[in-house]
């Protein structure tokens, strides 16, 4: 199947929403996400690439507000757990293994309509990976979700849709409101997204990076 080059985003354009972009501390809780750019920034999660393409993860919207009260102080009372519109709970596969891997497998084979055969030095390859320390195996898994972390980011401010990456939350608790482990799966951080508000103090203040210069070294 031929996949059509898609239109270049302008290298002004890309420029211009990186620096819009903030991690928001305060949101509009009028504000909204119009469905057709909340649909898109789904997408974007379910297109983001991980290693081997195995994605060891699961993205869960936490849209009930009683939910979302009791994840509040379990986030250091942080007010983008309720007030963002949308809030979305990185996870990652508890206890990667085998199953994964063969799941993966059959979903190429039904995707890319080739017999698994086929498949077989690249199915090893997975396997001997995820058969590891289960300690390195999670941690690998967990950079993973910092991967899609970056593509929701980076979307959202191509959309002009502002979020926040937020990793002070008590992942243990979030697990249990949740109830994350019984469907298989452990919080690792989250994200909020929304408007900001119009008093956001930190939303104005210039973005304070080091020198590009300093940053990139070519060899």
């Amino acid at each position: 199947m031929t996949v059509a080059t898609p239109e270049a985003v302008s290298p002004q354009a890309l420029k211009s929403a990186l620096n819009w972009r903030v991690a928001v501390k305060k949101f509009d809780p009028a504000r909204r996400i119009p469905a057709a750019q909340w649909a898109a920034l789904e997408e974007a999660l379910t297109l983001a690439p991980s290693s081997y393409g195995l994605q060891p993860w699961k993205f869960f919207v936490v849209e009930d507000k009683a939910l979302r009260a009791k994840l509040q102080p379990a986030s250091w009372g942080q007010a983008q757990i309720v007030d963002a519109d949308k809030l979305v709970v990185f996870a990652v596969k508890k206890d990667l293994g085998p199953d994964h891997v063969e799941r993966f497998i059959e979903r190429i084979c039904e995707v890319r309509r080739m017999p698994k055969e086929a498949l077989t030095q690249y199915r090893k390859m997975m396997l001997d990976s995820v058969s590891l320390e289960p300690a390195r195996v999670q941690a690998w898994a967990i950079r993973q979700v910092y991967i899609a972390l970056g593509v929701f980011l980076t979307s959202a401010a191509a959309l002009g849709v502002d979020a926040c990456p937020m990793e002070g939350i008590d992942k243990d608790q979030y697990d249990q409101i949740l109830g994350l482990p019984a469907k298989g799966w452990n919080a690792v951080l989250v994200a909020a997204a929304g408007g900001r508000a119009d008093d956001d103090a930190y939303a104005k203040l210039a973005k304070v990076r080091f020198d590009r210069h300093e940053l990139i070294e070519i060899l």
